[in-house]
């Protein structure tokens, strides 16, 4: 029985081939060498234009957040002055719209006050006392005088919707709302006190007129 046994078995076949693998390829097993000098002066060229790359590409991402921030602070201005301008303008036009409402509205008044000057002045012009008699004296002169006096109320009135011709500067209007008129040309503004001498001086020529012709009638009466 013993001399069955062959010598290859007891031969690992597995270790003598990993041994002449070994012996065979001795640089596999040998640990790695530190890089020379001129290895090392490679790595840091390469080392050295990967940090000029990188830098570059920072100074072109800051290059482009620069631009992007001037363009987001043109577009900030661009709607702030956009919303300014559209609040101003459309304010502003609303205002001088009623400003020139408001003074075509005076002129229109103005131009009926300068109408009724020039009739009135006319009717005084028109007055020729020289052609009067002794007939029409009394006639005439309650005629003269009723003229007179309706240019007098003419007159007054149109001190009171017209500062200038009160001798009074019309003042600055404070804003496009005002239209050129004092503050007396608005009865409501006034107290008490003062449309009550708006009303007399309204009212006291038709009063003298009614008295001079009463004066008038009864000389006619008690003349016959």
């Amino acid at each position: 029985m013993a001399s069955e046994l062959d010598e290859s078995d007891f031969i690992d076949s597995e270790f003598q081939a990993a041994q002449k693998a070994a012996s065979a390829s001795p640089a596999l097993n040998r640990p790695p060498r530190p890089p020379n000098r001129e290895e090392l002066d490679s790595k840091v060229g390469a080392t050295q234009q990967r940090l000029l790359e990188l830098k570059r590409a920072q100074e072109s991402l800051e290059r482009e957040r620069t631009a992007l921030e001037e363009t987001r602070r043109r577009q900030a201005e661009f709607e702030k002055g956009r919303e300014e301008m559209l609040e101003s303008l459309t304010r502003g036009l609303g205002l001088l719209e009623e400003a020139e409402f408001a003074a075509r509205r005076d002129a229109e008044q103005m131009s009926k006050t300068l109408e009724a000057f020039r009739e009135a002045l006319g009717k005084v012009q028109n007055i020729h006392q020289e052609s009067w008699t002794v007939d029409n004296y009394q006639v005439e002169l309650t005629r003269a005088l009723t003229v007179i006096e309706n240019a007098r109320m003419e007159w007054n009135s149109a001190r009171l919707k017209w500062p200038l011709l009160a001798g009074t500067p019309p003042t600055a209007p404070s804003g496009p709302t005002v239209t050129g008129k004092s503050p007396a040309s608005n009865p409501s503004e006034q107290s008490f006190l003062q449309l009550c001498k708006w009303g007399l001086a309204l009212t006291w020529p038709l009063a003298l007129i009614a008295l001079a012709a009463l004066v008038i009638f009864l000389i006619i009466e008690f003349g016959r």
